[in-house]
């Protein structure tokens, strides 16, 4: 790679601005807390194009953007995003608990109801706010993108592995919250709470890994590269041999 880095001070005043931005956010009444991170990423970008220019940016710019992972959504839009989450993973997760005999599950919002072998057992199973998804959500993203760009694939499979991390956290999800559901009926709902649950949710991670790895498989068997058709098609023929 040949990079040919030199300073753009066009960097220096993007840096100003954005630090200017940041105290701004705090000073001012009508400040918004979620702009203080990004404005932090933002200078970090400056100070990248200050230094080494935009040949730089040019191979550091996703590294960069990539820290919006690691700040939090403001409250108001992280619980506009969990509450569908939590319905679809409770609505679902009920309907696969009426699939085993003498178990009756019925879902009020995200409350599902169980009883079980006649028995109402209490409290309701409760899919809360850790339960909706919106953290796998968030973090099978940032695997995502990390994937398509460590992995050298062809953009439209780069764009279909990006494009899957939301059916993917949300089908984790719904294994996660059905799990849970069984373990409640079946074990004890001792090991629904505290470290339990949360191994539970670590463990979707693998599950997670793959799903991904499956997709990345069956879509490079989809096509034959043509550097390898054309290997494959070469025949060599010997000279006969004259008597």
């Amino acid at each position: 790679m040949n990079l040919q880095a030199k300073p753009n001070y066009l960097g220096l005043f993007f840096l100003v601005w954005w630090i200017v931005f940041y105290f701004f956010n705090i000073v001012s009444p009508s400040g918004y807390a979620y702009f203080r991170p990004l404005s932090v990423i933002a200078a970090i970008g400056a100070v990248v194009l200050l230094l080494g220019g935009w040949s730089l940016v040019k191979h550091t710019w996703l590294p960069i953007v990539f820290l919006i992972f690691a700040v939090p959504l403001p409250q108001r839009y992280y619980v506009g995003l969990t509450m569908p989450m939590r319905f679809l993973a409770a609505k679902v997760a009920t309907a696969l608990l009426n699939l085993v005999s003498g178990i009756e599950a019925s879902v009020s919002g995200v409350l599902i109801d169980i009883i079980y072998k006649g028995q109402r057992l209490e409290p309701p199973l409760n899919v809360a706010e850790a339960c909706s998804g919106m953290r796998l959500l968030m973090a099978f993203l940032a695997l995502g993108v990390a994937m398509a760009y460590l992995h050298y694939r062809p953009v439209w499979q780069r764009v279909i592995l990006l494009g899957s991390t939301i059916p993917i956290a949300i089908l984790c999800n719904i294994v996660r919250v059905t799990v849970t559901g069984f373990i409640y009926v079946l074990i004890s709902p001792e090991y629904t709470q505290g470290i339990y649950h949360d191994l539970l949710g670590i463990g979707m991670l693998p599950l997670a890994f793959a799903f991904y790895g499956f997709l990345s498989w069956f879509m490079s068997s989809l096509f034959v590269e043509e550097a390898e058709t054309a290997a494959g098609d070469v025949v060599v023929r010997k000279k006969p041999q004259t008597l």
